[in-house]
């Protein structure tokens, strides 16, 4: 096996929640780009056969299914689907997600709770089944963010930033639980600012600050997330287990 061969994923099933649109889209024609069939899932399904064409584009197989990731029964029945459909499971992404942008002394119980219920709980529901039924080992990649890193600049996200620290604290910690025991990895990935339906609801302006503050100077690509999202998924990050990498255009560095 060559160092190119570790980053292929040939004959490994990944789950992709969140896969209806933006970031979800991407990683999910990634995995299937590297060489996996995808099970996707998301609570907008009729937009999922659109990502189902990019799947089949890059020689893959793919099958989907209505996932709300805050009901239990939803996170089993995905995971269940790929185990029918392909014979069983080894990646994980979980990207579902939601944003908010309320200032902190107006936030209802209701509107916070809402956010950590699908950021947080969702991704260790996910994580739960996954790991259920991953009896080969397997990676999972949580998505993360900068503000669980650091705070920025533009929209007060209180909600939103507890959620995906929280995310980080969850990884560290199922790595310890299964990666010695399962052979499951755990990692996350925290992304700056990419083009999304999130990104879209902000003001010109302060995406203007946020890429004047970066050293990049700008707003990430797709595919740059997307590729780190692989290398985490396959053999190349073998010895990488319950990490959290910034991809962000040096926003969060020191």
């Amino acid at each position: 096996m060559t160092v190119l061969d570790k980053f292929r994923l040939d004959g490994k099933v990944a789950v992709v929640t969140g896969a209806s649109s933006g970031l979800g889209v991407a990683f999910a024609q990634a995995l299937a780009e590297a060489g996996a069939d995808v099970v996707l899932g998301a609570r907008r399904a009729d937009r999922l056969p659109e990502t189902g064409k990019l799947v089949e584009a890059a020689g893959r197989r793919w099958t989907a299914l209505a996932t709300d990731v805050t009901k239990v029964e939803d996170c089993d029945a995905l995971i269940a689907r790929g185990v029918e459909e392909f014979g069983g499971v080894d990646i994980l992404v979980n990207n579902a997600g939601v944003s908010s942008a309320v200032p902190a002394t107006r936030e209802k119980p209701d509107e916070f709770r809402a956010v950590l219920d699908v950021n947080l709980q969702g991704s260790y529901w996910m994580a739960q089944a996954f790991a259920r039924a991953a009896t080969r080992g397997g990676s999972i990649i949580m998505v993360s963010s900068v503000l669980g890193i650091h705070p920025q600049g533009g929209l007060p996200q209180a909600a939103y930033a507890a959620s995906k620290a929280g995310v980080i604290g969850l990884t560290r910690d199922l790595a310890y639980q299964w990666t010695g025991r399962k052979g499951i990895r755990v990692n996350a990935v925290a992304p700056g600012y990419f083009p999304s339906e999130m990104t879209d609801q902000m003001p010109p302006e302060s995406m203007e600050l946020i890429q004047a503050q970066s050293p990049a100077g700008r707003v990430g690509r797709p595919h740059e997330l997307a590729s780190v999202v692989v290398w985490l998924a396959g053999d190349g990050a073998s010895y990488v287990t319950g990490i959290t990498v910034p991809v962000d255009g040096g926003l969060t560095a020191p």
